[in-house]
């Protein structure tokens, strides 16, 4: 990995901060897109990522999950070990994370070393545009159903056209802040994880006031209903720090000196911490009220005064994390190979978004759909993941940013009619693996079946990927590493 150079603290700014560019600064539009970033831009902080993976985890989503533990069945402290273990992944988040400033692009560039460059496009357009397209759709509509609550409490009545105004608006906010870029994303995310902690310490004062302890389910789980139950919760756990694989875009901007450990700490902890304490805050909320309705619920223990404040901190959590999600999605879109300036990609994600969810919210049951649909997608992300930490493990981090922007025949990472058999080999296989394993309420694999519900994808489907990439690699990764040039 990327070490810090003699005489450099691990914390340390770039050399001549003078020398930022304007293409990069909260004021500016940034102009930078999947294109490398050259050394002479490189600057910022290690410690600046903690803040921006922790706006994006203090949220109301990591309540509701941390509900839906307890509906499953799960004792107290059953949940509180389950929401432990499957947040673990985000030291995986932070592993990845490592390879933007080593490389100086984003992490939708990065895996063309292990997809080759046609590859990369349809895994990139699946895992890096599809899918995230579908959380963002997810999360903007639990953003305005927090807006519709808070417009109805002013005395106006939610109707199909001010619903439509209101998720426009929303989403308009959430796309300024990821057309203006990393700069902006930067700079916002602490003041917001400010006060999103301010607003959810209130949420936990109200909430350790009723919560009980001492509770235990109605009916409580033994043999493999039980581990059907942890396992199905892990796997619900870490579905959340497994759909970001996008850990470089925020860290290419930092100097190639960066130390690596620094880089994935700052990462892994600012995920980590938050997601761990409000999903608890949501099982410990559970054991007082009925979180099958948790906004409503909420409100029935929080202070009148209140109510408005937190229902506004629900809508400035998801501006947070969809802005994040946008960003990275609109250089995804980019790798893709759509000839789309970064600003303009994300505009067109934007609207897409908005339309998604206008369906969702006004046409169909969208939302339930997507929500079953987006529990399989472990069995993508899982494999993916893994793949691109056991390239940078392989690798040892070293990885030539100008020869991954080199999309032409012959390029370094053109392989075989531009795809990395090894790693096509090793998501195939991989994902097989976690179908066969996985058990959801859309669907449930052979082994999952057979193992009396068992839920092993995610074990099952990393473990493969991992194992099919590493052999796969061997040969080519045998040759002395090269150089970034």
């Amino acid at each position: 990995m990327t070490s810090t150079a003699p005489g450099l603290e691990a914390d340390a700014p770039h050399l001549c901060p003078a020398l930022a560019p304007a293409s990069d600064e909260a004021g500016h539009i940034e102009a930078r897109g999947i294109d490398h970033i050259p050394e002479r831009e490189r600057h910022g902080r290690p410690r600046e990522l903690f803040s921006v993976w922790a706006a994006a985890n203090v949220n109301y989503l990591c309540l509701v999950i941390g509900g839906a533990l307890i509906l499953m069945g799960l004792t107290l402290w059953q949940a509180f070990a389950v929401i432990v273990a499957g947040n673990l992944f985000w030291a995986l988040v932070g592993l990845l994370a490592v390879s933007g400033p080593a490389s100086g692009t984003p992490s939708s560039v990065i895996t063309r070393t292990m997809y080759g460059i046609r590859g990369n496009r349809v895994n990139t357009a699946i895992t890096g545009w599809a899918i995230c397209l579908c959380y963002v759709s997810l999360n903007l509509s639990a953003a305005a159903i927090a807006a519709f609550s808070l417009i109805q409490k002013a005395g106006i009545e939610p109707n199909t056209g001010v619903k439509t105004v209101t998720v426009v608006a929303i989403a308009a906010l959430t796309l300024a802040i990821s057309v203006y870029g990393h700069a902006l994303i930067v700079k916002l995310c602490l003041p917001i994880t400010l006060v999103l902690v301010a607003v959810f310490a209130v949420v936990g004062i109200s909430v350790l006031r009723h919560a009980h302890w001492d509770y235990t389910p109605a009916a409580r789980l033994h043999g493999g209903a039980l581990w059907a139950a942890l396992l199905g919760g892990f796997a619900l756990i870490a579905s959340g720090p497994l759909s970001f694989n996008n850990g470089a875009d925020f860290a290419r901007y930092l100097p190639p000196t960066t130390s690596a450990r620094t880089v994935a700490w700052w990462t892994a902890s600012g995920g980590f911490l938050p997601s761990v304490v409000v999903t608890a805050l949501g099982t410990l909320a559970a054991t007082a009220i009925d979180m099958t309705d948790p906004q409503s619920a909420l409100e029935g223990i929080l202070p009148g005064w209140f109510t408005p404040l937190f229902l506004l901190a629900l809508i400035v959590g998801t501006i947070a994390i969809n802005a994040m999600t946008s960003y990275s999605s609109g250089l995804a879109l980019q790798s893709v190979g759509v000839r789309i300036g970064r600003s303009l990609s994300v505009v067109v994600y934007g609207l897409l978004a908005v339309a998604l969810t206008l369906y969702a919210l006004l046409a169909s049951d969208f939302l339930h759909t997507v929500s079953n649909v987006l529990q399989l997608t472990v069995v993508l992300l899982g494999p993916g993941m893994t793949i691109y930490a056991t390239d940078i493990l392989l690798r040892r981090n070293r990885y030539d940013g100008p020869a991954l922007t080199d999309e032409t025949p012959g390029g370094t990472y053109w392989y075989t009619a531009g795809v990395n058999r090894a790693g096509v080999t090793a998501l195939a296989t991989g994902t097989a693996a976690s179908v066969l394993c996985v058990s959801t309420e859309l669907y449930v694999g052979p082994l999952a079946r057979a193992a009396g519900g068992l839920d092993l994808a995610l074990p099952a489907g990393m473990a493969v990927a991992a194992a099919v990439y590493a052999f796969g690699m061997r040969r080519r990764l045998a040759a002395p590493a090269r150089r970034p040039r």
